[in-house]
């Protein structure tokens, strides 16, 4: 089967994202959209996947648990798991590796937690926008350990993607898929990195607003539209 999808959207939790970006309104926007899996991926930090899961189960919106984890070299990572049990832990392991500062409400913007009726639950205090201590190595360990799979994110970027910070994907790494942004001119990006076309390639919003998040344009091609077969294609 075909399955739409939107596997980069940020919710409120993010300190860059909209308040609005709460987990009914994202699910809901996808919904009306006509997109069939979406993947929440708040930096740093997995505490509103659960809600949003719940939400999408209710709507008929298969919905990932992820993160966009910031490596200690500034890559982006998007990282999916199977469940949001694995999300958790890995959300307890990256907290333990940010750097001991609080988030400024009045500078960055806040980071709401929600439960699935949107009710607000608390903000997250650390500085979720900052580096994790982990290298890209390290992401990449502790996510396939947790049963999920690691995208370098945005790889056409000139800030935060694995190209514009090492300038190479590292073989060791085992990268299968990466991402483009929506705006991205894949012909270009592959004239420059000819090496990118024995890797699977995703295009995604990296929403922080509803009508940012995608209409139904991008697919992939599976047998059922579950979070675990979703994320085997990326592994």
């Amino acid at each position: 089967m075909r399955i739409y999808y939107d596997l980069h959207i940020h919710s409120a939790l993010s300190p860059c994202a909209d308040d609005d970006m709460t987990p009914c309104n994202i699910v809901h926007m996808a919904h009306i959209k006509g997109l069939d899996a979406i993947a929440v991926t708040d930096h740093n930090c997995a505490k509103n996947v659960r809600a949003a899961i719940k939400v999408g189960e209710q709507v008929g919106v298969t919905v990932i648990a992820g993160m966009e984890i910031t490596t200690a070299e500034e890559v982006h990572v998007l990282a999916y798991f199977p469940t949001a049990d694995a999300a958790e832990k890995a959300d307890a392991v990256i907290r333990g590796t940010l750097p001991p500062m609080k988030n400024r409400a009045d500078i960055f913007g806040r980071q709401l937690i929600l439960d699935e009726n949107d009710a607000l639950i608390g903000e997250d205090d650390a500085l979720l926008m900052s580096a994790s201590s982990l290298s890209i190595d390290e992401v990449f360990s502790l996510v396939r350990g947790l049963g999920g799979a690691t995208v370098p994110a945005h790889i056409d970027r000139t800030s935060f993607s694995i190209l514009s910070n090492l300038g190479f994907i590292p073989d060791s790494l085992g990268v299968g898929t990466v991402e483009i942004s929506a705006a991205a001119d894949l012909s270009r990006i592959l004239e420059s990195h000819p090496e990118l076309q024995k890797h699977q390639i995703l295009t995604s919003s990296d929403a922080h607003q509803l009508g940012a998040i995608s209409e139904p344009i991008h697919a992939i091609e599976i047998l059922h539209n579950k979070p675990c077969e979703i994320i085997s294609k990326f592994i």
